[in-house]
């Protein structure tokens, strides 16, 4: 009997870019006005488009959810920078992913890390489930990924590197590798990274994905999603879902975070440098239970980081435990003075939130424990500001947060 070969070929990849990072940042997806010579794209907030006779439109653009002037420039930007053919862009991070579930049949079969962004999880759990496909999560797919296929129904396997929020990082070419062997696409979160850390099609993945709202727009006011790629399938058929389902990003979302991106070089820098400096300062106190940061030589992956991210970067996130348990955490989170108490990740300015209690709450906590999502579990985004000073806030909010209460209890004090 003739074994059917189910494997995928690896698609066409983008051309090796003639510019390095920054320079594609800058100029990538921006032309220059050819009527006034503008250096920066105007915004084009027009939702339709004139046409010389019926069917014939002046130009590219019919009507703007299915096409847009400001979209087109931005998504052209992240193919580049993804070295990726294509890339999409969507009305925010749970949409792309929506849209890419949405393009399995029902019946399908997903293997997920465990690890994942709380709403990616509540998606897998919640709504894809009710369209009939089904997710298995996994705390250490490599290890797992083969015994986890089933045949002829996994068709997707989804990987956060680093995770969120406990920074696990995954080989994304020796999943990769067996997944294609059957003929299954890998999809790469790198929203923790940025294109200018770690590029997941260069390691084998079929989709990256971005929520645009972090690391990419950078600046905390902007929704978005985008997902790149090198398929033509794949761009069809996600083409068809963004505009038939209407989840896109308004023209000027688009023109900020174009404009965001073309300093995320910039940025990711100095946050990886400021994030280094803490996850120093944070393994070395005797307040803390764990760090965990790629960066870190005392990482478990950190040799992942070596090899899949630009010079071995750890990226501008970190988490860690901290002794004293969920009242220490959250008392940790109202003692910084720099760092402020908010969800989301990624912007110039610094966030610390307590994921079991606010972006990962809505996980049964025997499942958040199991993925390392404990109680007394802090993670930090850290911005621009200046080292020093984010070091000096992290350590004197972590004495508060410790310290302080102990010597009030012997005094008499409530804390």
């Amino acid at each position: 009997m003739t074994q059917i070969d189910h494997s995928i070929e690896t698609p066409p990849r983008a051309p090796s870019p003639v510019h390095n990072f920054g320079t594609l940042a800058v100029h990538a997806g921006a032309p220059h006005d050819p009527v006034t010579g503008a250096v920066i794209e105007s915004i084009s907030l027009s939702t339709t488009y004139a046409q010389t006779g019926v069917g014939k439109p002046i130009g590219l653009y019919e009507y703007s959810r299915s096409a847009n002037p400001n979209r087109d420039n931005f998504e052209q930007a992240i193919a580049a920078l993804e070295h990726a053919r294509f890339a999409l862009a969507f009305s925010s991070g749970s949409a792309t992913t929506a849209t890419i579930l949405q393009s399995l049949a029902s019946g399908s079969h997903v293997v997920s890390v465990s690890d994942v962004y709380g709403g990616t999880h509540r998606y897998f759990t919640k709504v894809a489930a009710a369209h009939g496909v089904q997710v298995t999560f996994s705390p250490s797919i490599e290890i797992d990924v083969a015994e986890l296929i089933r045949p002829n129904e996994t068709k997707l396997i989804w990987i956060e590197s680093p995770s969120n929020p406990t920074l696990s990082l995954v080989d994304i070419r020796a999943v990769s590798t067996i997944a294609h062997q059957h003929g299954i696409m890998v999809v790469v979160d790198n929203t923790f990274l940025s294109p200018y850390i770690q590029n997941p099609l260069d390691h084998g993945a079929d989709i990256v994905v971005h929520s645009v709202t972090k690391y990419i727009n950078g600046h905390s006011d902007v929704l978005m999603g985008v997902a790149a790629f090198n398929s033509e399938e794949i761009k069809d058929r996600l083409t068809f879902l963004q505009n038939a389902i209407g989840a896109v990003p308004s023209p000027f979302d688009c023109w900020l975070a174009h404009r965001g991106l073309k300093t995320l070089h910039l940025r990711a820098r100095e946050a990886t440098t400021n994030a280094t400096s803490i996850a120093h300062a944070l393994f070395s106190s005797p307040h803390v239970i764990a760090v965990n940061y790629p960066g870190l030589k005392s990482h478990p992956q950190h040799y992942i980081a070596l090899k899949q991210h630009r010079m071995g970067m750890g990226g501008g996130m970190l988490s860690f435990r901290v002794k004293g348990g969920q009242d220490a955490a959250e008392r940790f989170c109202q003692n910084t003075h720099i760092f402020t108490l908010a969800e989301s990740l990624g912007g110039v300015e610094s966030l610390v939130e307590v994921p079991g209690s606010m972006t990962h709450a809505g996980i049964p906590k025997e499942q958040r424990e199991a993925a390392g999502v404990f109680d007394d579990l802090v993670r930090l985004s850290c911005g621009v500001e200046d080292a020093e000073d984010l070091r000096a806030d992290v350590l004197q909010a972590l004495e508060k947060a410790i310290v302080a209460p102990k010597i009030n209890g012997l005094n008499g004090v409530k804390a």
